[in-house]
């Protein structure tokens, strides 16, 4: 098979960016979003788009700046367009006086960033708790769905007392709310969740926590407007009275469902990846597994391969690992290492990946000179 190069594609982030978003605009832009340090303890939410080629179309726009943002390593702010060229924002904003509680906080723009509307509070339940690691996707052309895991019964209980859950929610245009409602009344609590569309209805996945504190990974369909019942995606069976911050990745294409995730199951760290065509999730297959695995998982999917990314380390050092699979899973093509880092611990964040059909784009954190930056590259099979 063609071997796999990898080109450095630099990224319009100055020293102190972190936590990026990646997506693939419906006309086929990339946008890239992140939070840029902005002096002391405090950060701005920022974007800038590019063309199919790699080729930066604007300076840097800010989304949101001089409000209290929660900057956090794993629970990050996401960017999204829609079919009506609109583009849609959420971050987390702190609430309260004791500065660890926080609500999701939902933004749109419709002159490609240059403005954007008044931020309006995704969870209204007006309780001091966390609320985080959303997800959206499109809903039609001009609305948003988006999904949250929300604390509001835990409250009063201390952490781990209540069960954290996981609500959806669509907005309009104008930002109305519609068919709010809870999906997961016990979830992991803070876990990424993940969403994709396929055949025009949206699949989400989640960590979630059984009475018995198994924390395997599940995945909900909405078909013909109702959510049907979550299944596990592999029955991993991975017990651990903590949370793992350590969510699920989906990516969707042709009906078909590519999913990776991290479990501890078996005292043994592991990346896992399993396909959906049509139906339920088909047969696990482990990626790597070992005591150097950190997860931390991002996929991509095109017509031609599967792509997966995770981090591990070794010896004290870190590394961002890509692997590409036949589109069915059949085999793996080839696997190699993008990147190795200076980071260390959750400085390095999530890595974020996308597939233009060619090839994969990627975009991961490092810290350098005591700043964390953000790198990007291009991935070609020659």
């Amino acid at each position: 098979s063609p071997a796999l190069r990898v080109m450095a594609w630099s990224l319009p982030a100055p020293p102190g960016a972190a936590s990026p978003e990646l997506r693939i605009a419906p006309d086929g832009r990339s946008l890239l979003a992140w939070l840029q340090a902005d002096g002391r303890q405090a950060h701005r939410f920022v974007f800038a788009a590019a063309d199919a080629t790699g080729r930066w179309l604007h300076a840097p726009r800010v989304i949101v700046a001089g409000q209290p943002l929660f900057a956090n390593w794993a629970d990050t702010p996401h960017i999204l367009a829609t079919q009506d060229g609109a583009l849609w924002a959420h971050w987390l904003q702190r609430t309260g006086k004791g500065g660890g509680t926080y609500d999701v906080v939902l933004a749109r723009s419709t002159d490609q960033g240059r403005e954007w509307s008044a931020g309006i509070k995704v969870n209204d339940d007006g309780t001091e708790a966390e609320h985080g690691f959303a997800t959206m996707w499109p809903e039609g052309r001009d609305r948003i769905g988006i999904a949250w895991l929300d604390g509001r019964h835990t409250t009063g209980h201390g952490h781990g007392g209540g069960r954290m859950t996981l609500r959806t929610a669509t907005f309009d245009a104008v930002l109305a709310r519609s068919q709010e409602r809870e999906l997961d009344a016990s979830t992991c609590d803070c876990c990424q969740t993940h969403a994709v569309v396929v055949d025009g209805e949206p699949m989400l996945a989640w960590r979630d926590r059984s009475d018995g504190e198994i924390r395997d990974i599940v995945a909900a369909r909405r078909k013909d407007g109702v959510w049907q019942e979550e299944r596990v995606v592999h029955a991993d069976g991975w017990y651990i009275a903590g949370c793992p911050v350590n969510g699920p990745a989906l990516a969707a294409r042709d009906g078909r469902v590519l999913i990776a995730w991290y479990t501890g199951a078996d005292d043994t760290p592991s990346v896992r990846i399993a396909m959906a065509n049509g139906g339920a999730f088909g047969a696990m297959q482990q990626v790597e597994a070992g005591p150097a695995v950190l997860g931390r998982v991002a996929v991509a999917l095109d017509a031609s391969q599967a792509w997966v990314a995770w981090l591990r380390e070794e010896a004290g050092q870190q590394s961002v690992m890509l692997a590409r699979y036949a589109p069915d899973l059949s085999r793996e093509i080839d696997r190699i290492e993008v990147a190795t880092l200076q980071a260390r611990g959750r400085a390095s964040g999530f890595p974020k990946l996308v597939s233009d059909g060619a090839g994969a784009w990627i975009v991961w954190t490092d810290v350098e000179n005591g700043a964390t930056t953000l790198h990007g590259a291009r991935i070609r099979a020659e």
